[in-house]
């Protein structure tokens, strides 16, 4: 699946032109290694490391979505690693 869909399919850009500028701009990588292009290639298992809205963002890949469906379809498709443990009211645990 290309970088730019998954982006946009799991919810993490608002619109696909988004989705495709955050690829683009070479803020992404994936396993590791700088990606300058929206096309680039995402399977299950990638880890992706990007920034969005000033926060460094990490996310495994844990399956390719049909269609940008609803917002919890959406997050079963990634796991985010490195995510805050919060509590109950929202502070650091």
């Amino acid at each position: 699946m290309r970088l730019d869909r998954f982006l946009w399919f799991v919810r993490v850009a608002k619109t696909r032109s988004a989705a495709q500028a955050i690829a683009a701009d070479g803020r992404v990588r994936i396993d590791g290694r700088a990606v300058d292009r929206a096309h680039a290639a995402v399977r299950v298992g990638n880890v992706l490391t990007f920034i969005c809205n000033g926060d460094v963002r990490v996310l495994r890949v844990a399956a390719l979505p049909p269609r940008r469906g609803p917002a919890p379809e959406a997050r079963a498709c990634y796991d985010e690693i490195g995510a805050p443990v919060l509590d109950a009211t929202g502070n650091p645990a």
